[in-house]
């Protein structure tokens, strides 16, 4: 089969095509013939080298695949051949809260990930595809939108009514976004792009902001909308201070990216003054991952796809990722 290697990791010129031979599943797993992969920023750190320790320059790369079972190990049952399915992200986080030695099973990091033809993953960390989602859709929801619906739904509480600000118009912003709108929420957007905002309107968004033609982005969210319950934060510590700002009393945030940098220091009264739950948010559970496409399927939500690459111009995606022109998600379908 082919796959892709990290390599050394300093850059996308890293990523190495090899050959391999045939995995063959073991007892409770699955042989999964990939079908389309969706990129996430993490994977573009993890290639750069900015994500931790360097991996082993074998590894695979890639957390989200979604594709057809073709063979099946010894005691596995629920799975067969012929399923279609995606893998969760963490592969033994199967229910319950997050717990330190699920690390390790983080596709594309801790162990192979999915950007080769055929892997071999526990049989328990499938999920099958519900009829009407597409491959190039499917392997959209387990990073991404996932940790959208975790952070939102499950630490955020979201209801109807309340007010949810997004950060950025990436994977998971977008993802927030269409989950908001579904779940009647009132939905707040940021970009640095008037095109994109307008775009973002076009999918049910309320408000947008231009935090780069408005430094005080975090006080004019407010203005506008007496202050947000939920906040996806992407940006990390460059933009919380703003986050704050924008925040609604008892709101709660969720952290989920760096985008913005690491090492910055916000005063902690910020948070205490209006009372703010923060929390990081790692993804979420192949239980939350059932539970979130069953919502998805129901309400016929599209994820928003804004470019496909082939299997062998995958370098060409993650180019297209880090350039930060996309809006929505950048996949890789084997064709």
């Amino acid at each position: 089969m082919k796959a892709y290697e990290l390599g050394e990791q300093g850059s996308v010129e890293s990523l190495r095509l090899v050959e391999r031979p045939d995995p063959v599943p073991g007892p409770g797993e699955a042989l999964v013939r990939y079908r389309a992969n969706s990129l996430n920023y993490r994977d573009l750190m993890i290639v750069n080298g900015e994500y931790g320790l360097a991996n082993a320059p074998e590894r695979i790369p890639v957390s989200d695949g979604a594709g057809d079972v073709i063979a099946v190990g010894e005691g596995v049952a629920g799975i067969a051949p012929g399923d279609r399915v995606m893998v969760s992200f963490f592969t033994g986080w199967l229910d319950g809260e997050f717990r330190r030695h699920y690390f390790g099973t983080d596709l594309g990091g801790g162990c192979d990930g999915t950007l080769a033809e055929l892997g071999v993953v526990p049989a328990s960390s499938l999920v099958a595809l519900p009829d009407g989602l597409g491959y190039a859709q499917a392997a959209c929801l387990p990073c991404a939108a996932l940790t959208a619906w975790t952070l939102m739904v499950e630490f955020g509480c979201l209801k109807a009514g309340d007010t949810v600000l997004l950060l950025g118009t990436g994977g998971v912003s977008i993802f927030g976004l269409q989950l908001a709108v579904m779940m009647g929420a009132r939905a707040v957007i940021t970009s640095s792009s008037d095109e994109k905002l307008a775009r973002a309107k076009g999918l049910g968004a309320h408000e947008g902001v231009n935090y780069a033609s408005d430094p005080a982005w975090g006080e004019s969210v407010r203005a506008l909308t007496g202050g947000a319950d939920i906040i996806v934060e992407t940006g990390g510590a460059a933009t919380l201070e703003q986050s704050c700002a924008a925040a609604a009393y008892n709101a709660r945030i969720g952290l989920i990216g760096v985008l913005g940098g690491v090492g910055q220091k916000i005063d902690p009264l910020k948070f205490l003054w209006k009372s703010i739950h923060l929390k990081g948010v790692e993804v979420g559970s192949r239980r939350s991952l059932v539970d979130m496409t069953r919502a998805i399927a129901l309400n016929e939500l599209e994820p928003v796809i804004d470019k496909s690459f082939t299997f062998a111009n995958a370098p060409d995606a993650y180019r297209y990722l880090a350039s930060g022109t996309h809006f929505g998600k950048v996949v890789i379908e084997h064709r």
